[in-house]
């Protein structure tokens, strides 16, 4: 999750120094006239991803979640050729009705340097199955409060958990932390053991959260429902179960839930594995950019925009910053990027998402 050998090892407690190239920028967005396919994204972020840097109850959403593991179901060579959960975006719904900053210039992603389990062990990929077929997002796994130093919560984006308006969760969701550790690189169906490609396992979703705004206006084609597209997961691992996602990684993210306003932000960091052309999928990259405001829908939240070149496959990949002692927070994931793959926009991760880590937490008790 780090550039130029700036990693994310979980033997260090607070990041190293970030810099960004600022930008001033002059017109405003306008995105008519256009049809922009703005691609499940996770991204890669140029801060150190380390240990050291590192209510009222939902309603019911579309039925009760159920996806018990299916053994052999994930097989090496089958998660080395997923696509990517791709939202598509028209340029002449809402997208300029609330604040938006010019379009920011794009940032060359970055490729991590392996192994993922020094430089960015809480980065993985969320693997899950549609009506359309099996599909990729990326996630990192975050703390939970009430568990310290025994989390199993996963973050990723909501449109990788559940099918937004009128839809409901999609089937065998697991979550691959440092998933092809060493960087082996086009591996397509010859993919090496399971080691190689989940050297800590294939940890299944036993409970899920996502938030409502998602499950009830969430849709493929549109931008709506993206200021809310986040996700949490809880995960085991079929043959340990009373072991937990953090104490096989070392350490979890903690979530900023009450993150500064998006212009008081100096820097903030993405990573994710783009899966789209120049991509396979099978590697971790990063960008890391001065964020700026893109609104959707005036009546929504507006959602944190960086430049970037990573594609489909990057959705639900974090986003973070660094706090005032240096430590990196969760305050975002991927959620939409254009076909040209200049940018990539995430929401802010509020109050809702504090509730549903709480929720999510109790249920696992």
């Amino acid at each position: 999750m780090c550039e130029q050998g700036e990693h994310l090892s979980h033997h260090q407690r607070s990041g190293a120094g970030v810099e960004y190239d600022g930008r001033s920028a002059s017109k405003r967005l306008l995105l008519r006239g256009r049809i922009r396919k703005l691609r499940v994204l996770c991204a890669a972020a140029a801060i150190v991803l380390t240990a050291a840097s590192c209510q009222t109850l939902h309603e019911e959403i579309s039925g009760s979640f159920s996806n018990p593991p299916v053994p052999g179901f994930w097989t090496p060579g089958k998660m080395s050729n997923v696509p990517p959960g791709d939202i598509v975006m028209s340029d002449d719904s809402a997208i300029d009705t609330g604040i938006s900053d010019p379009e920011p210039l794009p940032v060359t992603a970055a490729a991590e340097k392996p192994p993922y389990l020094d430089s960015a062990p809480v980065l993985g990929k969320v693997f899950f199955q549609t009506p359309d077929g099996p599909r990729v997002c990326s996630g990192t796994a975050v703390q939970d409060p009430q568990r310290p130093k025994g989390s199993s919560l996963v973050w990723t984006a909501g449109h990788c958990v559940h099918q937004g308006k009128n839809g409901t969760w999609y089937k065998n969701i697991i979550f691959v932390p440092s998933y092809n550790n060493d960087a082996i690189s086009s591996l397509g169906n010859s993919a090496g053991n399971s080691k190689e490609i989940a050297p800590l396992g294939v940890w299944w979703a036993d409970q899920a959260e996502v938030s409502q705004d998602w499950a009830q206006a969430g849709e493929e084609v549109g931008g709506a429902g993206a200021a809310f597209d986040f996700a949490v997961l809880h995960v085991k691992l079929p043959a340990e179960p009373e072991s937990s996602l953090e104490e096989a990684i070392g350490y979890a993210i903690p979530i900023l839930f009450d993150a500064p306003a998006i212009t008081s932000i100096p820097t903030m960091k993405a990573w994710g594995y783009p899966a789209e052309n120049p991509f396979d999928g099978n590697l971790l990259f990063s960008c890391q950019d001065r964020p700026t405001r893109l609104a959707i829908e005036s009546n929504k939240p507006t959602l944190y925009r960086i430049g970037c070149t990573m594609n489909g496959g990057s959705s639900g990949g974090g986003w973070f910053i660094q706090g005032p002692d240096g430590s990196l927070s969760l305050v975002s994931n991927t959620s939409i990027g254009p076909s040209d793959q200049k940018w990539l926009a995430g929401p802010r991760i509020g109050s809702e998402g504090k509730i549903m880590v709480e929720n999510i937490s109790a249920r696992t008790e």
